[in-house]
């Protein structure tokens, strides 16, 4: 629901990284389903990052991962570029968890 907030989190127990964030949009369309969410103070990243799925005419299902986003901690601009290589394995990993629920 757009408004809602969420928490993302890696690691356990006291290792675990918490990255708080608010829903900013939702679509809920016959061929289109996804939401966005930004972040919140005490996110180690300031941006936004989309996830929808679609429906195309021809039958196929496409799910989609956009993100902007900047360091908002001393650690995410300490590790610079090992930043979007670490998002893009996220990303990857939501398309094989969405292969595997709709298998």
């Amino acid at each position: 629901v757009a408004g809602g907030a969420v928490e993302v989190s890696l690691g356990a127990g006291p290792l675990r990284l918490r990255a708080p964030c608010r829903v900013v949009w939702t679509a809920y369309e016959k061929d289109r389903t996804g939401f966005a969410y930004g972040t919140l103070p005490g996110h180690p990243e300031r941006g936004e990052e989309s996830f929808v799925v679609d429906l195309r005419e021809d039958g196929t299902v496409w799910f989609t991962v956009m993100a902007f986003s900047r360091p908002a901690r001393w650690y995410t601009r300490l590790a610079g570029p090992l930043v979007p290589v670490l998002q893009r394995a996220y990303a990857a990993r939501l398309g094989r968890t969405l292969e595997r629920v709709v298998a």
